[in-house]
């Protein structure tokens, strides 16, 4: 994905001097191809167990900025001055997590199926589940994350891990979407090593 930091700063600049000193309009699909407000999940409007769904954004140190809006250094300082009600970057250094107390309490873990639910946020695809924890903690009203491989056909297969967020806790029964999508090379999607995971001061 082609992207212009130094448009995208321009752009920002230009339109806080044109609005109103309390409100900033912005047109994130200008700047990033897609929109990228809470309205529209920020940036996967479809969830991931409907047809055609796509991640709204990679949170990692791999190389797939080709085909994501990958959260790097640049993206994060232009995304952080947007209202918040836009996506936002975690405020922790990528990959140096808490190693504990995290503030969360995992609810269940290794399952063959991935949260489906009316609370859905948003979803994206992360190296780890603390980096997946750390999206949650900059995404307001998110108090659930599930981690889990989505395998899709890839050749060769996919290290990275996805992650769904949602407003409220889940527990195991929950977790049904266990994929069933045919690919583009035909064949079908299952999941493995489904985790839920949720902040502390909303376990029951």
């Amino acid at each position: 994905m082609r992207f212009n930091p130094l448009f995208a700063v321009t752009s920002l600049a230009i339109t806080g001097v044109i609005a109103n000193p309390l409100t900033i309009n912005v047109d994130t699909t200008t700047l990033f191809n897609k929109d990228l407000s809470a309205d529209n999940h920020y940036g996967a409007p479809i969830p991931p167990w409907a047809p055609n769904h796509k991640p709204g954004w990679y949170y990692g140190t791999s190389n797939l900025c080709q085909d994501l809006l990958c959260l790097n250094e640049i993206i994060c300082s232009i995304l952080n001055l947007l209202p918040l009600n836009y996506l936002h970057c975690p405020a922790q250094p990528l990959h140096n997590p808490s190693s504990t107390g995290d503030g969360y309490t995992q609810t269940f873990s290794g399952l063959t199926g991935a949260i489906e639910a009316d609370d859905y946020l948003t979803y994206g695809l992360v190296d780890t589940v603390a980096e997946c924890k750390a999206m949650c903690n900059s995404v307001s009203g998110c108090v659930f994350v599930n981690t889990y491989h989505d395998v899709n056909g890839k050749v060769g297969g996919s290290t990275q891990l996805t992650c769904a967020l949602f407003s409220m806790c889940h527990s195991s029964s929950d977790a049904n979407n266990d994929g069933g999508q045919t690919q583009s090379d035909g064949s079908i999607n299952y999941i493995v090593d489904s985790d839920g995971w949720c902040k502390n001061n909303k376990v029951d």
